[in-house]
């Protein structure tokens, strides 16, 4: 089968998509309004960019045309911190994920709690081992769209927050204390399974 996008439903499109590139990793993006209300919501359109410097990329979907309040939020104060999502908050990430009201706490919502970061105003998860604290760099609004699109968000990491327990020596990462989960399609999510090394040639 091939398929051409222009000739599918968006909602075709979605599935094909989100089915087969998998697994993607969950950026649990918090920020902050100009009132000063905690905003935190899952992306799985979401990975690092590059490492010199460090940046990370997620994208929002706008649907009916809207913004959502994390991307309202970024564009106001362009600032957000990343809150990567492991096996103990994945429950409190999907409480997340619910369209509310601008002026709800999804801190509170999810029952999770903020802690301050050192360089940007948006609240970091406190139960998530790891947090990357960014400032906006840029962004771009996908082009021809029929429902919305989409806005691609680029951060600068400034700040990095690891948790003991998930640092080994040399600076990597203890899979086994991490746990992270990632997004699959509909309502799957996967947790790490087995490993295995091939060494570059």
């Amino acid at each position: 089968m091939q398929f051409d996008p222009k000739e599918l439903e968006q909602s075709a499109i979605y599935k094909l998509l989100t089915g087969s590139v998998i697994p993607r990793p969950i950026g649990w993006i918090s920020t902050i309004d100009e009132e000063g209300i905690n905003n935190l919501a899952p992306f799985s359109y979401f990975n690092i960019l590059g490492d010199d410097p460090p940046h990370v990329m997620f994208s929002t979907r706008r649907d009916n045309n809207s913004n959502k309040d994390t991307l309202n939020n970024v564009l106001a104060n362009k600032q957000f911190v990343v809150n990567m999502v492991t096996e103990n908050v994945v429950e409190a990430m999907n409480t997340t994920a619910a369209s509310v009201a601008s002026d709800i706490d999804e801190f509170q919502l999810a029952k999770v709690t903020p802690i301050p970061s050192v360089l940007v105003k948006p609240m970091r998860v406190k139960e998530s081992p790891i947090h990357f604290e960014c400032e906006m760099v840029h962004h771009y609004f996908l082009e021809d769209h029929n429902q919305g699109g989409a806005c691609v968000v680029i951060g600068r990491i400034v700040m990095m927050h690891f948790d003991d327990k998930v640092l080994l020596d040399d600076y990597k990462i203890n899979m086994e204390n991490y746990k992270p989960v990632s997004r699959l399609a509909g309502s799957n999510y996967s947790k790490i399974g087995e490993i295995f090394s091939i060494k570059r040639s």
